[in-house]
């Protein structure tokens, strides 16, 4: 009798998983709360999938013997608090795709910078290797698997998507950074969004490796008390490494067993010292793999960046718009602000995740002239931020905030859409936010 898999959520990784699961001789049955989309359910139907929307049956869900939650539920909601009371395994899109898979796989993970060291690495590697991208960007890793079955993959993984992990290993690992973020989700327990990140290496062995930023106290500190069984290669801005990278007279050492390349930094198209550490850690994966150092030196020159990360839209009468809608938290705002070099128009706000915005003041001391705030509920923007600029103003539509910034800038200045929130008050997503804001952008 063929074994039931039931799937949560019809969205990309949900459907992936469901082409995958079919393939491999399961029954499959995807539930979705809310609306699929159109695309999607025109897969469902013509694979002829079983599937349901605007609600969740429980006698179709309990008689599983394998569930896939889709990252975006949280796994206390009544659904998935029923499937585990009754001892069915819950597992991520990436746990079930590597069940089908003997690839190489590069997990990248963190609170930022993980979408542009992911696209940044699949860069590097793709001349001389054949690598696919997917994870929490683009395809679905189950999608991938089945159609294209590459020898390598880079994955971009959330902390929601590790949350879920039963024997997934990867054999290069990559931590970015790790910031508060996403606490909503984690009980307000920073302890525990820290422990779900860490997820990633803990199935490696000895033979694996973890690439880090030895800068961040939280990486650091947590390796002490929970050592792993992996290879550590660290990489650092402000200290010289002997095994791993570091940064010094603007160019990235990298050393891997005493075999050592030096990569200058001068001509990166990629600004910012957050990005030279996102250039750290994709070039120390593309060292290891043995990509040739003149490929990843032209790829590092080359690499065009990621849409909603600081990514500079138009410039109208002199004052230039950039759009860095993928920064949902505080932390990656901190980076783009810290990397604006003209007096600048702030776009901020969302759906709060337990933000703590003291770290920002700083920034908006320097470098802020006025705040826009683009939310349903602001107060806690304003209270925060209220008195430090002469200027700061309320609205709910993207269109209106781009005009107002329009009206404040003036010749030499920034206009700087970076939310430090998530979108879902006021947008789909933040690729939604994002393009609304360069529609509006071009629309003036």
């Amino acid at each position: 009798m063929r074994k039931r898999l039931v799937i949560l959520g019809g969205g990309e990784s949900g459907v992936g998983t469901a082409l995958l699961g079919r393939a491999k001789g399961y029954e499959v049955f995807v539930s979705d709360k809310g609306i699929i989309k159109e695309n999607y359910k025109q897969v469902l139907i013509h694979n002829e999938i079983e599937w349901e929307e605007g609600k969740h049956s429980n006698e179709r869900i309990l008689t599983a013997d394998l569930v896939m939650k889709s990252p975006g539920i949280p796994s206390k909601v009544d659904i998935v608090t029923r499937i585990l009371e009754a001892q069915i395994p819950v597992i991520s899109e990436i746990e079930f795709a590597s069940r089908y898979t003997e690839a190489t796989i590069i997990g990248i993970t963190g609170s930022n910078g993980k979408t542009t060291t992911a696209t940044l690495t699949h860069h590097l590697l793709k001349q001389d290797l054949n690598v696919g991208l997917a994870g929490n960007i683009g395809y679905s890793f189950a999608k991938l698997v089945l159609e294209q079955n590459y020898k390598n993959y880079v994955l971009e993984i959330s902390s929601f998507q590790l949350d879920d992990i039963i024997d997934f290993r990867p054999r290069i690992a990559v931590i970015t950074n790790i910031t508060p973020d996403h606490l909503d989700r984690y009980d307000y327990q920073f302890e525990n969004y820290i422990a779900s990140k860490f997820k990633i290496a803990m199935n490696q062995t000895a033979d694996d490796y973890l690439i880090y930023d030895a800068d961040n106290d939280v990486i650091v500190t947590h390796l002490k008390h929970h050592p792993v069984a992996s290879k550590l290669l660290p990489f650092s801005l402000t200290r010289p490494i002997e095994n791993g990278a570091y940064f010094k007279n603007n160019n990235i050492i990298i050393t891997i067993d005493n075999q050592n390349i030096i990569m200058p930094t001068t001509n990166l198209t990629l600004k910012g010292n957050h990005n030279i550490k996102n250039a750290m850690a994709a070039s120390t994966v593309a060292h290891l793999l043995k990509i040739r150092k003149q490929t990843i030196r032209e790829s590092l020159e080359n690499f065009q960046g990621v849409e909603h990360r600081l990514e500079h839209v138009l410039k109208i009468n002199k004052v230039q718009y950039i759009n860095d809608s993928k920064a949902t938290n505080v932390n990656a705002t901190y980076y783009a602000l810290e990397s604006m070099d003209a007096p600048t128009v702030w776009i901020v706000g969302g759906l709060d995740k337990g933000n703590n915005y003291k770290e920002l003041y700083p920034f908006i001391n320097e470098k802020v002239k006025a705040i826009i705030c683009l939310g349903i509920d602001n107060d806690k923007i304003m209270e925060a931020f209220g008195g430090m600029v002469d200027i700061m103003v309320e609205t709910q539509f993207m269109s209106e905030a781009v005009k107002i910034a329009y009206k404040i800038a003036e010749a030499g200045d920034n206009v700087l859409l970076s939310p430090a929130c998530a979108s879902f008050d006021l947008f789909e997503n933040y690729e939604d936010r994002g393009r609304q804001f360069k529609e509006a952008v071009r629309n003036l």
